[in-house]
């Protein structure tokens, strides 16, 4: 069984591309499982983020936070520098307000949840950035209408309802959270919670598997019946994250956090809440049909990101 756990960590790239490509060729193949899996997307990632929360070492989490350097470096570089970089960007589709919001929706709200799974991939410091989560999703509830005003305008302020990121955090963040704190600390009194912790440790693969190919699934064949936007905002997003790695390596470095802390901010800045950021989208009201769309193509072209980052930034950062 180690053996088997070993070869895919050592695979995991090209099991994670073999992911992406199943659940895009069931996506378009039988577009009506879209419905159906995209049940299953909140419950793969929280099923994911549980066994990535159980590897990390919760007693250690209290002094991540007093790590007040990288916690001041990670709330720089999402909303100081960030917002800076997106407005240059998000210029490319200002002439259409629904492209513009659904840029602005995701672009400006940092990851919280699978940015923690690739981080640690990347041998990022995932439980600094497990530990400042909760203050970036605090703050981008508070921040994100005054952006889309000042970018967007107050029509669009007025347009989108933040009840989903209360949602989506206790449902993908405090629920997974809790029951991995628990586990461990059952797990340091019972033989089997212990046995069931390696277990579901060694099964992150599979789980990290599991995630993308449903969220492509669920949205692929969206994507595919709106091909007009994306040659807009596919460069966007493309840039966004080209931009932003060297930004955030080199804030890092300026900063003089560690290896682990530099690869970490470089994630942050790179990942975006897309996941999370969709309910909103969806939410909008008639006139903005089309962000949905803008915010799941973010999501496909930042897992094919992420899945490269993971061999990338180890080699740029050591």
């Amino acid at each position: 069984m180690r053996r088997v756990v070993e070869g895919m960590e050592r695979h995991q790239v090209p099991l994670y591309l073999v992911a992406l490509a199943l659940g895009a060729a069931v996506g378009l193949l039988v577009p009506g499982t879209a419905g159906a899996v995209r049940h299953a997307v909140d419950p793969a990632i929280a099923l994911l983020l549980y066994a990535t929360f159980l590897g990390v070492p919760f007693a250690r989490i209290g002094g991540a936070v007093q790590d007040v350097r990288f916690v001041v470096v990670v709330l720089a570089v999402n909303f100081l520098l960030v917002p800076v970089v997106v407005a240059v960007l998000s210029r490319v589709v200002a002439h259409d307000r629904a492209l513009l919001v659904g840029v602005l929706l995701v672009l400006l709200t940092p990851c919280v949840d699978y940015v923690i799974v690739f981080t640690g991939l990347a041998g990022g410091a995932h439980d600094r950035l497990l530990a400042v989560a909760p203050l970036l999703m605090l703050a981008q509830m508070a921040l994100l209408p005054a952006y889309l005003w000042l970018l967007a305008g107050p029509d669009a302020v007025a347009a989108v309802d933040l009840t989903p990121f209360v949602r989506a955090f206790g449902v993908l963040i405090a629920l997974p959270l809790a029951a991995a704190a628990l586990t461990q600390a059952i797990a340091a009194r019972a033989s089997a919670a212990a046995a069931w912790s390696s277990a579901v440790a060694s099964a992150m693969v599979p789980l990290m598997m599991l995630t993308l190919g449903v969220v492509v699934t669920s949205q692929i064949a969206a994507v595919r019946g709106e091909l007009g936007a994306l040659p807009l905002v596919v460069p966007v997003y493309v840039a966004f994250a080209a931009v932003m790695l060297p930004v955030g390596a080199w804030v890092g470095r300026a900063a003089g956090l560690d290896v682990p802390g530099r690869r970490a901010v470089m994630f942050s800045g790179v990942t975006r809440n897309s996941l999370v950021v969709l309910p909103l989208a969806l939410a909008l009201p008639a006139g903005f049909e089309v962000a949905p769309i803008v915010v799941v193509t973010q999501t496909l072209v930042e897992l094919l990101v992420m899945v490269a980052l993971v061999r990338l930034v180890p080699r740029l950062v050591r």
